[in-house]
């Protein structure tokens, strides 16, 4: 079995995310794509949404999607969780022969500050999913899913634009700015 990886903060879900799944099943030779949403990013202190409604609005964006399963295991952790843990409860929980490991391209250039980001290199291939207004230097290193859509959850969150917002999540979006 071959699996691809997509870990994220997904707060919120958007049309960018929905484009990299896409082309990550399409250009990549895979059984499974696991959505891993963290608890908490270890590079952050806060989010915006409850992480069980990130789960649940993924869950909605994605069910549609044979080959994608969406994972609670950090969000279980109820704290900060590192990728190479994740990616070891994913190895013995599938045994997989070939493990990719979806990443933004605005998130390269503190890849080396990753936990145990060495032992990481030896489990994974990264796959880095462009993005515009973050070219890297580094991305050349990688094998490279062409997304360049120009959002971020954080330009989201701080003006919520319903055309970046998934159709099946959009009432759901609406809700939430109303509460």
């Amino acid at each position: 079995m071959r699996i691809a990886i997509f870990g994220g903060s997904f707060d919120p879900v958007h049309i960018a995310h929905v484009a990299i799944v896409e082309a990550a099943l399409e250009n990549l030779n895979i059984d499974k794509l696991i959505i891993v949403p963290t608890y908490l990013n270890p590079f952050k202190n806060s989010f915006y949404l409850k992480p069980e409604i990130r789960f649940e609005l993924l869950t909605k964006v994605f069910q549609k999607f044979k080959k994608v399963e969406i994972s609670n295991y950090e969000i279980n952790q109820k704290k900060v969780s590192y990728t190479v843990d994740t990616v070891n409860y994913l190895n013995s929980l599938y045994q997989p022969t070939k493990i990719y490991f979806i990443l933004g391209e605005d998130n390269i250039e503190n890849l080396d500050k990753w936990y145990k980001i060495n032992d990481l290199k030896k489990m994974v291939e990264f796959v880095v999913a462009t993005r515009k207004g973050f070219e890297s230097n580094k991305a050349k290193e990688f094998k490279i899913l062409d997304i360049n859509i120009d959002i971020s959850s954080t330009l989201l969150r701080e003006h919520i634009d319903m055309n970046y917002v998934p159709i099946e999540i959009k009432d759901d979006i609406l809700n939430l700015k109303k509460g």
